[in-house]
């Protein structure tokens, strides 16, 4: 989406996701012209006066430089939401049997896999949760990526092993799910394309957020929720563009700050000072701790098959479930083998609809009794918030209708950035020519606010790059070029 054209970069081209780019004095007579000089810095002027122009600016840097990014990410992002109806259609053969009455023993299933990889360290198991749907035993295998594990799908009703794939993080992703995570969130590019992804949610909420501020301080002179809210069908030309990019922008800002939040607790570099406050305040998600390992004796969960039969753990985890389930545990769940030798099982909700069921129990299988408990009713407030907020960022929360929802979302993130670049061309000066562009936003924004202003904005700069690093130095290359695009301007006057 970026102009392949040689106009003046400093025209406003409109491809910012959010609302707040101001008409034209023709177009609408009640809005000034982005073109009008700035005023003087003796005038009198508001502290929205003063800062409107930066406002501005920063809304024009982001639609050239960051829309683009940010509708990568939320093309791909819209593909990611849909994944768990593709796994259910790619991997059918491997979660779906025939369904029967009946079904063995979960010890038995955990043996079968075990019998068809003694080479791989056992990690977890997920039982089926319904009649013709297969459970997974997931393994530690050498030649795996990280996060990845070895699934091996098993009957439930006749304890045969029906086949084995990948499996990715703590969602045990099939490969189809896995693959597109990974693109949205990184282009299958590395590390280095983790930095397109932060980028455009780094910048989202505070194009939206100045977005809307524009908006509402052009909808002060109506004094009317109707023009801030709905689109202006008597209105023409640039003017109705105007309202559609506006007014859609305001009803999707919460929808955008969300998905902006939760995709930067995420992130490479905000993601990491994000848990560092969290963790300064004791926000983070609970865990269940390391219990000391039993007084009677165990099992490894490692090793070879061999020693799966010496300690058995598989033979254990038929009460394990029973004993979680007597917990309270509901739903699906994750059963995790210890991890040395005397230590209990985990068991844990796997369930990311509403309403959330996170709980997680400890168990020792030689007393049958749940030696710790986690409660997700028990979470800080703040660990609930970020739990529901990263579900419904993936369209979990409320199953189809968050996956609408989403959908609606990205479509009006498309269509303000279509609106914006609609409301460029409709800028441009006819009469310079088919190919003539939209007028510039006007120089001088900073060297006219007030110094109290100016002290302020850099402070408010300063904290947010630094909470945002990939924010931070963006921005200081948007100023780079900014002033590199006026010395040239104004070496230009000089020889003219």
């Amino acid at each position: 989406m970026r102009r392949n054209d040689t106009s003046d970069p400093h025209e406003p081209a409109a491809g910012a996701p959010v609302p707040g780019d101001p008409a034209s004095a023709s177009a609408d007579p009640a809005t000034p012209d982005p073109a009008a000089p700035v005023p003087a810095p003796g005038a009198a002027r508001t502290l929205w006066a003063s800062l409107r122009p930066l406002v501005l600016r920063m809304h024009f840097y982001a639609a050239v430089l960051v829309a683009p990014f940010i509708v990568v990410a939320a093309l791909t992002g819209l593909l990611y939401v849909y994944t768990p109806q593709l796994e259910q259609a790619v991997h059918a053969d491997l979660l779906g049997v025939a369904p029967a009455d009946t079904a063995v023993p979960l010890s038995q299933q955990v043996e079968a896999a075990f019998a068809a990889h003694p080479e791989a360290e056992p990690s977890a198991v997920r039982p089926s949760v319904g009649p013709g749907l297969t459970t997974r035993v997931l393994f530690d295998a050498d030649g795996l990526s990280e996060s990845y594990r070895l699934a091996v799908f098993v009957d439930p009703h006749t304890g045969e092993v029906v086949g084995d794939s990948t499996s990715y993080g703590s969602s045990a992703s099939l490969p189809v799910r896995s693959w597109l995570s990974e693109f949205h969130r990184t282009l299958h590019l590395g590390d280095a394309g983790r930095l397109y992804s932060e980028l455009a949610a780094s910048w989202l909420w505070a194009v939206a957020l100045g977005g809307l501020a524009l908006w509402l301080s052009r909808g002060r002179r109506n004094r009317r929720a109707r023009r801030v809210l709905l689109p202006r069908r008597s209105a023409a030309g640039r003017a109705r563009t105007l309202s559609w990019h506006g007014s859609v922008g305001t009803w999707a800002l919460a929808g955008l700050l969300l998905v902006s939040a939760t995709g930067l607790t995420w992130s490479q570099f905000a993601g990491e000072n994000i848990g560092g406050i969290r963790g300064a305040f004791g926000w983070q998600t609970p865990a269940l701790s390391a219990p000391a390992p039993s007084d009677h004796g165990g099992h490894s969960g490692h090793g070879d098959h061999a020693g799966h039969e010496a300690a058995d753990p598989a033979g254990e985890v038929d009460a394990v479930v029973d004993t979680a389930r007597s917990a309270g545990l509901e739903g699906p769940v994750e059963v995790s083998f210890p991890v040395e030798d005397g230590a209990p099982f985990t068991v844990r909700e796997t369930d990311q609809s509403w309403p959330v069921q996170q709980d997680a129990v400890a168990v020792d299988p030689h007393t049958d009794t749940v030696v710790e408990e986690l409660r997700f009713a028990d979470f800080p407030l703040m660990a609930k918030l970020s739990t529901w907020g990263i579900a419904f960022h993936m369209g979990l929360l409320f199953g189809v209708a968050n996956q609408v929802l989403l959908t609606v979302l990205v479509l009006a993130l498309l269509a303000m950035v279509f609106w914006g670049y609609r409301m460029w061309w409709q800028r441009r000066p006819t009469r310079d020519g088919a190919f003539a562009t939209g007028r510039p936003v006007p120089r001088g924004a900073w060297s006219a606010a007030p110094p109290w202003a100016r002290v302020g904005v850099v402070a408010v700069a300063v904290a947010v790059g630094y909470l945002l690093p990939v924010l931070g130095v963006s921005l200081l290359l948007f100023l780079a070029v900014d002033l590199a695009v006026g010395a040239r301007r104004r070496r230009r006057a000089r020889a003219a």
